[in-house]
């Protein structure tokens, strides 16, 4: 009886344990767990912060915001905000709903904004808006980066005056050496033409040198400055983070890299894993927003 008892305990303790479902772990660069307390404490340090994302991760999204909030009290304010999802061209009509003359619906109107904006993005928005903040349209606008991936590097010289102060200055180093891009270009495959090649990874270098100099044009003083793009723009210290290292090299900066993982415990992945300064795991059957 004694024996049956304790197998029905242990049964019971068995379904307990299967209902701790982790909706995300942090690990810092070592593989150690990392809570969020500490992670703000550790991120209030930094200069520049990479936070990586894949664009349609819910929980994604909502850590971005939490962290936001929370460096936000940590720092007494002094944070600034940018993102990939924003183009430099449209800077004025963000900093117009920022500052409350236009409402959601101009800016929808007037600006380029992504679909999945009013469920990922907005709320960062607004609470920049809520703030007071700093939000700074970072990204080279996509129709200058679609000409570089048609018409290569050299079309960029053509631009107007006006149209050259939403990209990076001219010219824009690209080189494989840059974490990624080789990648890039295996991706492509061995058969595709080495001037097509080198376009699509000239486009990506467009948007991250432009990026790099929007963030350190917009850097203060006591200020962090948090970034929110897509994983492969800082994964493995590649893409923005490295042209801004390029430029300057002793600015404090962290990149938080994101992983899918199909383990219910989210340890570190096995495979395809190269960690940078904070890695967060998410199951990767999470919730899409697209």
């Amino acid at each position: 009886m004694k024996n049956i008892f304790i197998a029905i305990l242990m049964m019971g303790f068995g379904f307990t344990n299967a209902q701790n479902f982790k909706a995300y772990q942090f690990y810092d660069q070592k593989g150690k767990e990392i809570d969020t307390d500490k992670l703000v404490k550790e991120l209030a340090n930094y200069d520049v912060i990479f936070f990586g994302e894949n664009h349609n991760s819910s929980i994604n999204h909502w850590l971005q915001l939490k962290l936001t909030e929370a460096l936000y009290e940590k720092k007494n304010g002094k944070i600034t905000l940018g993102a990939e999802m924003f183009e430099r061209d449209n800077q004025e009509q963000l900093n117009n709903y920022l500052s409350g003359k236009f409402d959601t619906k101009t800016l929808k109107d007037s600006a380029r904004l992504w679909n999945n904006y009013a469920t990922d993005y907005k709320p960062l928005v607004d609470f920049a808006k809520d703030k007071k903040l700093n939000f700074i349209a970072t990204n080279i606008p996509r129709r200058y980066a679609s000409q570089t991936a048609k018409e290569g590097l050299e079309s960029l010289n053509k631009l107007t005056a006006k149209e050259k102060t939403y990209i990076a200055q001219l010219p824009i180093k690209v080189t494989l050496d840059t974490p990624g891009y080789p990648e890039m270009k295996k991706m492509m495959g061995d058969h595709a033409e080495g001037t097509k090649v080198m376009n699509f990874i000239s486009a990506q270098a467009t948007k991250d040198a432009t990026m790099a100099e929007s963030i350190l044009k917009n850097i203060q003083s006591g200020k962090t400055f948090i970034h929110y793009n897509g994983n492969y723009h800082s994964k493995e210290f590649g893409g923005t983070y490295w042209y801004i290292k390029q430029k300057n090299p002793n600015l404090k900066m962290a990149v938080i890299s994101v992983f899918e993982s199909e383990n219910p415990e989210l340890k570190v992945p096995e495979k395809e894993y190269i960690p940078t300064d904070f890695n967060l795991i998410i199951p990767a059957d999470m919730t899409k927003t697209f």
